[in-house]
């Protein structure tokens, strides 16, 4: 869910230099990543356009081995293709990384119920491209991040506002 590649912007901003690899469903972001990466002489940046709900891409393909940032896709994926989704991506963590997660929680809260709400309203409105099928459980993402030996932190991100959003980090020990 790389979108149009600004975490690559701000890494490259921030001084980090390492290969950045953006993945999006959308192929028309992803078309405009490349246009701004481009501009912006990002080396070591790509960006592809794939479904990562879809069982039959291979994220080892990729050959990637270090840190993954998953924004705002979780809520997107069917709910019987997260756990898998998740395995493959703790798969890619070298030791010492991290995966960080951005999501709202299906945890029965107000803010939940208020996030869904909105995101429902933004697709009916067109404000996003697609309908969010339902936010993962904190317990589940717990146990697989349990399952693959990770520690992990869930921090909420809503400061005053009336929405959901949760920072998680999972980390593979060095």
């Amino acid at each position: 869910g790389c979108g149009l590649g600004l975490l690559a912007h701000a890494l490259r901003a921030d001084g980090q230099a390492m290969a950045y690899r953006g993945i999006d469903l959308d192929a028309a972001k992803i078309a405009r990543a490349r246009r701004a990466a481009a501009r912006a002489g990002l080396a070591d940046a790509m960006f592809e356009a794939q479904d990562l709900a879809d069982p039959a891409f291979d994220l080892a393909s990729l050959g990637h081995h270090g840190n993954v940032a998953v924004l705002d896709v979780l809520q997107f994926v069917p709910a019987e293709a997260r756990r898998p989704l998740l395995e493959k991506m703790t798969a890619m963590l070298a030791p010492g990384a991290r995966l960080v997660i951005r999501t709202g929680l299906a945890d029965g809260s107000r803010r939940a119920r208020i996030t869904r709400a909105v995101d429902v309203f933004s697709r009916v409105v067109g404000w996003m491209g697609a309908t969010p099928g339902g936010y993962p459980e904190p317990e589940m993402l717990r146990a697989a991040f349990d399952a693959a030996g990770l520690r992990s932190q869930f921090t909420p991100l809503y400061g005053r506002t009336p929405f959901n959003n949760w920072l998680v980090v999972a980390t593979r020990d060095a």
